[in-house]
């Protein structure tokens, strides 16, 4: 539990703190006192006030007169100070929870000796001193649970802290953590050689926050680290429910379930089987090329991936008890995440990728498994108008959110909410390239033969009426008439 810190810093940050106009919620000025108990209470608080403050650390400073700052030296020298048979930071480290980073230095000022105790701010839970939270209230150190407020905003903030950073399994081995983690699918996805000794996997690793060094000693896996990589997904316990579930059911309902599998492995190690495995379960279409009778799948693979992929990254992992699931039936496949999105379903086509998991997000762009510029959307919309599939559905169901690819329908047989959302979609992907939706592109999009324009006609006209495209230039011709988006 070390850190570096040269003496041009600790100076600099001596004065720093002696020059507060007084003591404050996270540092604590004192002359000689040296009892553990009261030095663990008073980390305990610190931490926890120092989160509540937004530092990144708070202090115990000895050798500072408390109420004029000046320097007096003191004669406290932690390294000579045993609880029992322990050393200090031993001892306060074994009864601390969770283990926070915390560090002893010497700083001598003037032929006076100054000790700072720097102690870094809680993160993910109030830290508590032999199992009781403390909190500072103005210059006092005070029990937590005797201050609901301060209690209720500390958790909010912990709240704030990223998924992805959070601790998934704590204080392992190094041998657990290559047992844990398929770390060669991560050197492998990255396009690495698999390094020939342990410290340098975990060097890599570390540098990808997919483990951090703990305190305690030993490794800390954090959730991106387990929610990417893990060998076994119920190995950690809060990631047991977020593998993807697939399920197969008979006919167009839920009724009646042909087939249901659970995925167990980290979803980039995990992922190309994914797909694979959905794929082969998907009905296929036979179709006439050429004169030779092929077949393929209902849907596009890359409108498959881009969907399960999407559902994986953007759902709400505070969210317990669920996690992304796909079920595919007779005449659909449906995608499901938890979380409701971050923007409108209308705008998904369009708008500016946003992330509740940044750092997951980030991994998986960098492994090819998502669009970097959010145009995921855009490919699912491209490829069911390139097959001339019903366009899909993106929608909010309860506190989910679900996206639908349908199988091929005849265009006869599509009815005019089918018709209205395809042009509105079109209308999106064209205005992304900078184009517009005419008579003629509906056709296409459609397979509507030239000569039924006045179909095209129609299904504009509809999708005007619901307020979905508007025409470019109302005042032009309708003959030649352009159509963008109504937010456009």
């Amino acid at each position: 539990m070390t850190i570096d810190r040269t003496g041009e810093y600790l100076q600099g940050l001596l004065r720093e703190l002696k020059d507060l106009p007084k003591e404050t919620e996270w540092v604590e000025f004192k002359k000689n006192n040296d009892n553990p108990v009261e030095m663990g209470e008073y980390i305990s608080a610190l931490a926890n006030s120092a989160a509540l403050c937004e530092k990144a650390n708070g202090y115990m400073v000895w050798g500072i007169d408390n109420n004029t700052h000046n320097i007096v030296g003191t004669t406290f020298r932690p390294r000579q100070v045993q609880k029992g048979n322990e050393e200090l930071e031993n001892w306060l480290l074994r009864l601390l929870t969770p283990k926070i980073q915390f560090h002893f230095y010497e700083v001598p000022v003037d032929y006076k000796l100054v000790i700072i105790l720097e102690i870094t701010r809680a993160s993910h839970s109030p830290v508590q001193f032999k199992g009781v939270e403390y909190i500072r209230v103005g210059s006092y150190q005070k029990k937590l649970k005797d201050f609901p407020e301060k209690e209720r905003n500390l958790w909010r903030l912990f709240d704030k802290t990223p998924f992805e950073e959070q601790v998934s399994a704590e204080h392992v081995t190094s041998e657990e953590v290559v047992r844990l983690l398929d770390y060669s699918s991560y050197f492998d996805l990255l396009g690495l050689d698999l390094p020939d000794n342990r410290d340098a996997i975990l060097e890599r690793l570390t540098a990808d926050k997919m483990i951090n060094p703990c305190q305690a000693g030993g490794w800390n896996i954090t959730n991106l680290g387990a929610v990417l990589f893990a060998k076994q997904l119920g190995d950690f316990n809060q990631l047991k429910r977020k593998s993807v579930r697939v399920i197969v059911y008979k006919a167009n309902s839920r009724i009646e379930t042909e087939r249901e599998q659970e995925g167990f492995k980290g979803y980039a190690s995990g992922y190309e089987g994914l797909v694979e495995f959905i794929n082969n379960l998907l009905p296929t279409n036979e179709i006439i090329e050429k004169a030779l009778r092929k077949t393929v799948p209902m849907y596009p693979e890359l409108a498959v991936r881009e969907l399960v992929a999407n559902a994986i990254i953007h759902q709400d992992f505070s969210m317990t008890g669920t996690g992304p699931m796909v079920e595919i039936f007779e005449d659909r496949m449906e995608i499901t995440n938890p979380g409701i999105p971050l923007v409108e379903t209308k705008r998904f086509l369009d708008s500016p990728p946003i992330s509740r998991n940044e750092a997951l997000a980030s991994f998986l762009r960098r492994i090819g498994m998502c669009e970097e510029r959010g145009s995921g959307v855009d490919k699912v919309v491209f490829q069911t108008e390139f097959f001339q599939l019903p366009a899909p559905v993106f929608e909010v169901a309860g506190d989910h959110t679900r996206a639908i690819l349908f199988a091929h329908k005849p265009f006869n047989k599509m009815d005019k909410n089918d018709r209205v959302r395809a042009c509105y979609l079109h209308a999106c992907l064209k205005y992304v390239k900078r184009e517009f939706i005419t008579n003629s592109s509906i056709r296409t999009r459609f397979g509507i033969k030239s000569r039924n324009s006045a179909t095209a006609s129609r299904i504009i006209n509809d999708t005007v009426e619901a307020g979905m495209i508007r025409q470019d230039s109302p005042l032009g011709s309708r003959k030649y008439a352009k159509y963008v988006p109504f937010w456009a």
